[in-house]
């Protein structure tokens, strides 16, 4: 039996876990930015001072990159608080959480490090490390050239070479650099068809200071953008005359993929649904995997909501989410049915509307007899309030108290009044989701929030993780 102890540290932990999921300190549909970041902030303080393996243990777990970046930096901030034995399991759960970061969140914390003035010994090790890690260090000097140049002060690194010094500080002094790369950027300065061979983002700049057209520029461009720049301005060009950008829809991740869908007028989604659901369940195919068809009957109850709009820094994200859920689910089932709050039957043409009717749509689902009951929902029941609560709650105690419907309640949403997502009911486990992608280790980790586990098997479970992501990491550099 675990203690009392144990029963609040695991609670607390589950909390933390949900906000740094969900919340990235921007405005949501019910709380201002300010709210947001005086919520979290308090919260990575309360972990840090309270369980310092376990805070950084989260770093394994499928948190977003904001929280991950702030789990790091105080951590470093920190480095005289720690024992031996917690500055080498930081360093390594630090080292592997940071090479599955986006190298501009890299760059911006080690800015935010350099700002802070945190230069311990431990700190310095690991830019060094990292740096030593990437892939192309010319392209991170042409890409990332000032957060590289400022990573290398703080740490108090030489360049990697004498040309890639030359490069960052004092880069037009030389007539002619060896890494093509590095040539390339040199050129366009002076020569228009060179700037083609450089990343978009680079060469963006010097298409301006060329006063190329915009159409021109981007049609030239186009084979150098990655996947998620073709994505992003795909639109935009195509208004402008350019139709050389076209984005390879079922490639691209499942919850970007939702949300491009959303930006859609609903007329641009009816003339494209072929091709729109074709990407969207290619998407979920990929996510599941080996799993596909695996979970039996599921229903799942898809909040449309008004609130699911989001806000104007996360527009339609909470939408997005449950659009993405339900491909994915359809995926993961056997046999599916997905229920929006609206009572709409057309996914694809799905948009934020109306009050929350969670509660009836949960006794619409239970109709079906579903082996899994999954709800994606920011929590907010009002229509009429509180029935979602009661449904689940009796449906527990008196109706199903066997658990033979499994019942888990995922929130898109962070709740800075309650320092935790939103819950519809104590009786069944919510959880914090970000992206899709991440469902079905969420669905595994709600049995912690249930209260059917206590603190030793929640610390096993994120020993186990991160056993996983270090081991992936030292593959990784091995190649």
């Amino acid at each position: 039996m675990d203690s009392y102890g144990d029963l609040i540290a695991a609670d607390d932990v589950l909390l933390f876990v949900n906000a740094a999921i969900t919340s990235t300190g921007q405005r949501e549909f019910h709380s201002d930015a300010g709210e947001q970041r005086l919520s979290l902030d308090f919260l990575h303080a309360y972990m840090l001072g309270n369980y310092r393996d376990l805070y950084a243990g989260v770093l394994a777990l499928d948190i977003n990159d904001h929280n991950a970046a702030l789990i790091i930096r105080r951590l470093l901030e920190t480095t005289g608080d720690a024992t031996a034995d917690q500055r080498r399991s930081e360093g390594r759960l630090i080292a592997s959480r940071l090479a599955t970061l986006p190298p501009q969140r890299v760059y911006g914390l080690f800015d935010a490090l350099r700002r802070a003035g945190v230069n311990n010994r431990r700190t310095r090790a690991i830019i060094r490390d990292w740096l030593s890690a990437r892939p192309d260090l010319a392209f991170d000097a042409v890409k990332y050239r000032s957060g590289l140049k400022r990573a290398l002060r703080h740490a108090h690194l030489f360049p990697a070479t004498e040309e890639l010094g030359t490069f960052l500080y004092v880069p037009l002094t030389r007539k002619h650099y060896a890494t093509p790369l590095l040539e390339t950027w040199r050129r366009a300065h002076y020569e228009q068809a060179a700037l083609y061979e450089l990343p978009y983002t680079a060469a963006e700049g010097f298409a301006a200071k060329h006063g190329i057209p915009r159409n021109v520029f981007l049609e030239r461009i186009a084979p150098r953008m990655t996947r998620l720049e073709t994505l992003r301005l795909q639109d935009s060009a195509h208004k402008i005359g350019t139709t050389g950008i076209q984005a390879d829809l079922a490639r691209m991740p499942l919850t970007r993929l939702a949300t491009y869908v959303l930006s859609l007028p609903v007329q641009d989604r009816l003339h494209r649904r072929a091709e729109l659901t074709h990407a969207l369940e290619s998407a979920a195919g990929r996510v599941a995997g080996s799993h596909r068809g695996s979970w039996g009957k599921v229903t799942a109850v898809l909040d449309d909501s008004f609130s699911s709009f989001g806000s104007v820094h996360k527009r339609h994200r909470p939408l997005a989410v449950s659009l993405a859920c339900h491909y994915l689910l359809g995926a993961l089932a056997d046999n599916y049915t997905g229920l929006w709050t609206s009572g709409r039957t057309d996914a694809l043409l799905t948009y934020p509307y109306g009050p929350t009717p969670v509660g009836r749509r949960i006794l619409d689902a239970l109709d079906t007899t579903p082996s899994r009951l999954v709800i994606v929902s920011d929590g907010w029941d009002n229509a009429p309030p509180g029935l979602a609560a009661e449904v689940l709650r009796i449906w527990r105690t008196r109706l199903d108290p066997e658990r033979h419907t499994s019942i888990v309640h995922l929130n898109p949403v962070y709740d800075a009044a309650d320092f935790d997502v939103r819950r519809l009911s104590a009786a069944v486990p919510t959880a914090g989701i970000r992206d899709a992608e991440d469902l079905p280790a969420l669905v595994e980790l709600a049995q912690f929030a249930e209260g059917r586990t206590g603190l030793a098997e929640l610390i096993t479970y994120m020993d186990t993780r991160a056993a996983r992501m270090n081991s992936g990491h030292h593959q990784e550099r091995a190649r």
